[in-house]
């Protein structure tokens, strides 16, 4: 079936040979969704492709891509660089403009697209110091550089040949893309992507996702600058299914409750957030309802994933998990959740209520996947990753480091000899996390091995464990568990600011500080014992402060893909590092 599917610019083509639909993409415009066909799409990226080509765009030529929000353009665009032999460099929108500068010069990129006046602005201030010729916008509005001019220049210059010529040129192991990690320990690195390799994880979720029939609604909103949306949107081309753009996260749930996906991929910090709120909705009820609400929530909760279903479970189903489900849209069959570690509460809860979450790992340098629990009975198992896909060879070394070998796993660093050494070794890509392989196939994620530390009492910490166990009080938006050489581990907390504000309320309680408020300090210390209670006498949290502003992307604690930048946070507080251990 998949024979001509060799290079991801075959996938438009695969889709109009054997699933052409009238909706392949959807826009919200007006408040009206706005449909693009497959055989629309598959013209307007021949169409671009022309204009790159009559722009100067030659094979291998390095073009940038920064979006706010995901766009069919963002499609149209990538596969047209795709199939001229160019390669797509994506960039997050909530990049720095020093950051901005490096990526564009580091990667040698001779274009560079943005979706909207202020990232237009953002690269243009910083174009001068790049290789960078031109800036386009989709935004018509913002320059004349905009996409309905490149869409004028491709219909205006004669004929397709030389864009026929290069696809049939451009080879499986040809460059696709550059993805730049987010870089939690320092300065980005260029993962360069085959054609193959991605395309090789693609078809591996057709097996992976329980999901056969074609014209399937699914929502796009995760930033497709990282590969776990860029990976989700070519399977969903591959298997033919109608695409949705939510208009923003601020409309995700009315967009979900629009297009009723089947599938929803996550990340465990916009999980933690629904469910969040779904708590504070079962704090606003009163007598029986909120006796019932929270009846329901422990049923859930102990629920074992495989364990069949009673009376209980179809009474709280009736009246509160329909509820639940109907938040996303009331069709969704499974999420899949990566990029971080994901609370074993919220699998338990979610699945409980008839939402199964698969938790899965991968990596940008593995095409995405790695491992993900299945949908098959007994082939999904708490506090593991699930099982390595096929295909995948891995090992785990000495101090348990988890290696890698296999047909999606990349080849190096872009311009970058000492990382790629670095990393790949032998033959053998070396992940940077720490694991265990269990007999039966199934993996277990401890922590990154630059993030664990020894104590001055040579005891082992393992931050995200501690930290993801720590996150499911409702007090606590963000914590990151420090101590290195110091006699215990403490903590830095950024609090959940709408929960407490809520709490104050609540309580008729004036809070005018959080960092300093006795009554909420003790309050989360309340939570703290309570979890602590689940570790090592050496893990466990003995003190902690919390942080006086939000922990943000933009001010510099986060990295796009929402983890923590370790280094700043300990910088930016390092008075309160001092106060917890100046003792």
């Amino acid at each position: 079936m998949s024979q001509h599917l060799t290079r991801l610019f075959d996938l438009p083509n695969y889709q109009l040979r054997h699933t052409p639909q009238d909706k392949a993409f959807n826009t919200k415009i007006k408040g009206q969704w706005v449909a693009l066909s497959t055989q629309d799409y598959c013209f307007q990226i021949d169409i671009i492709s022309n204009a790159l080509i009559a722009l100067g765009v030659q094979v291998d030529d390095k073009i940038a891509i920064v979006v706010d929000k995901n766009s069919v353009e963002w499609h149209i665009l990538d596969m047209a660089i795709l199939q001229i032999g160019a390669v797509n460099v994506p960039l997050y929108a909530t990049l720095s403009s020093k950051d901005y500068e490096f990526i564009l010069n580091h990667s040698d990129s001779k274009l560079c697209f943005v979706s909207n006046k202020d990232l237009f602005e953002k690269v243009q201030a910083v174009q001068k110091n790049t290789q960078v010729s031109s800036v386009f916008s989709f935004d018509n509005t913002v320059s004349d550089h905009n996409w309905e001019k490149l869409l004028t220049l491709g219909k205006n210059t004669a004929p397709h040949s030389e864009v026929e010529a290069r696809k049939a040129n451009i080879s499986p192991k040809h460059l696709a893309t550059i993805i730049y990690t987010s870089g939690t320990t320092g300065v980005p690195k260029g993962v360069m992507i085959t054609h193959e390799e991605l395309l090789h994880t693609v078809k591996l979720c057709k097996d992976l996702l329980n999901l056969n029939e074609p014209y399937l609604p699914m929502l796009s909103y995760l930033p497709i600058s990282h590969v776990f949306e860029r990976l989700v949107m070519y399977y969903y081309q591959y298997m033919g299914f109608q695409i949705y753009f939510a208009e923003s996260l601020e409309k995700l749930v009315e967009n979900l409750q629009e297009v009723k996906p089947v599938f929803l991929p996550i990340v465990p910090r916009l999980l933690e957030k629904i469910f969040d709120k779904i708590i504070a909705k079962g704090n606003e009820l009163s007598g029986l309802k909120k006796v019932l609400f929270f009846w329901a929530v422990r049923l859930a909760e102990n629920t074992e994933l495989d364990q069949k279903r009673g009376w209980q479970h179809e009474i709280a189903d009736t009246l509160i998990y329909s509820k639940w489900r109907a938040i996303f849209g009331g069709h969704l069959r499974f999420l899949v959740s990566g990029s971080a570690p994901l609370q074993e509460r919220l699998i338990k809860v979610f699945s409980g209520a008839g939402l199964p979450i698969y938790e899965g790992y991968g990596m940008t340098e593995s095409s995405g996947v790695i491992s993900l629990n299945g949908y098959k009975k007994g082939e999904s198992r708490l506090k593991t990753v699930g099982k390595v896909v096929s295909d995948l060879e891995i090992k785990i070394a000495e101090d348990g480091e988890i290696l890698l070998k296999g047909p999606n796993v990349f080849k190096g660093y872009y311009k970058d000899e000492a990382n790629t050494n670095d990393a790949i070794k032998e033959g053998l890509f070396h992940t940077g996390d720490i694991g265990d392989l269990c007999k039966d196939g199934f993996l277990k994620i401890t922590d990154r091995k630059k993030a664990i530390f020894k104590t001055s009492g040579g005891k082992y910490i393992a931050p995200a464990i501690i930290e993801n166990i720590m996150k499911q009080s409702p007090f606590i938006e963000q914590i990151m568990v420090i101590g290195e050489g110091y006699k215990m581990p403490a903590a830095l907390i950024q609090v959940n600011y709408e929960f407490v504000k809520d709490w104050a309320e609540k309580n008729t309680h004036p809070l005018k500080d959080v960092t300093t408020d006795a009554i909420l300090i003790a309050r989360i210390q309340e939570d703290i014992d309570r979890y602590n209670e689940s570790l090592g006498h050496w893990e466990q949290i003995k003190k902690f402060e919390i942080t006086p502003d939000e922990w943000t992307v933009e001010a510099g604690h986060l990295t796009p893909t929402l983890k923590l930048r370790r280094k700043v946070i300990k910088e930016k507080y390092q008075a309160l590092f001092t106060k917890i251990y100046a003792e």
